[in-house]
């Protein structure tokens, strides 16, 4: 009984088969890379978003809880803040305590724009924390189809050879399709890791998302409550 050896399979192929097994290899390559980069950097985020939100909340005020976020450069919620934290202290200066009318129209545009900054923070690091995600939906969605093309064409090779020589035997057959067929097996090991770790990757992109939401939501409430206790 013959040995399945995936080496003297690639070796034995043609040109265009060794192309894609090679196409495949790297799709494989960089979807591993993105794989363990996203675990780690998953896995500071999530550790230094805690330790800020524990220190955010037990802080006395915003200018130390200021402090705290420049020392968690990972965690998405502090870098929410800081951008926060500068846009309340540009509309402190901006405002005119001499006029209450102005002063309170001041306050309200404040939030406004506060808002749209909290709101601009969240995508910038949603947007940063789900790079390179697309890559794993691509690679998970084209290498069957890349694997599937080298099988076809790996099968119209061993039929031209069936042709030259005349025979339909299962000996002349199997060699040329057994290792176009290696194609597409490539094709799924590389695409199925990559399709599951896209959707575990996005579930908790989206949790972080939904945690960067609610931050920014009890900062607004907390600068609000300060408004209304000033005025």
């Amino acid at each position: 009984m013959q040995e399945l050896n995936i080496v003297s399979m690639f070796l034995g192929a043609g040109v265009v088969v060794k192309f894609v097994m090679l196409l495949l290899l790297v799709f494989s390559g960089v979807s591993w890379f993105i794989v363990f980069q996203k675990y780690f950097l998953f896995k500071k985020v999530r550790q230094e978003s805690a330790e800020f939100l524990d220190t955010f909340w037990n802080c006395k005020n915003l200018a130390e809880a200021f402090k705290a976020a420049r020392l968690t450069e990972k965690s998405p919620e502090a870098a929410i803040f800081r951008l926060g934290y500068n846009e309340l202290q540009k509309l402190n200066k901006s405002k005119n305590p001499e006029e209450d009318e102005e002063t309170l129209q001041t306050r309200l545009a404040g939030m406004e724009n506060l808002k749209r900054v909290l709101q601009k923070a969240a995508n910038l690091q949603s947007g940063h924390l789900g790079r390179s995600l697309s890559f794993l939906a691509t690679t998970g969605s084209t290498t069957p189809f890349i694997g599937l093309f080298g099988t076809v064409w790996g099968i119209m090779t061993s039929f031209k050879e069936i042709g030259l020589r005349g025979s339909a035997s299962l000996a002349v057959v199997a060699p040329g399709i057994s290792e176009a067929l290696v194609a597409t097996a490539a094709g799924l090991a590389v695409a199925i890791p990559a399709v599951v770790f896209y959707n575990y990757y996005s579930t908790q992109l989206d949790d972080m998302e939904s945690d960067m939401d609610s931050f920014g939501a009890d900062f607004l409430n907390l600068v609000e409550r300060d408004m209304i206790a000033r005025r």
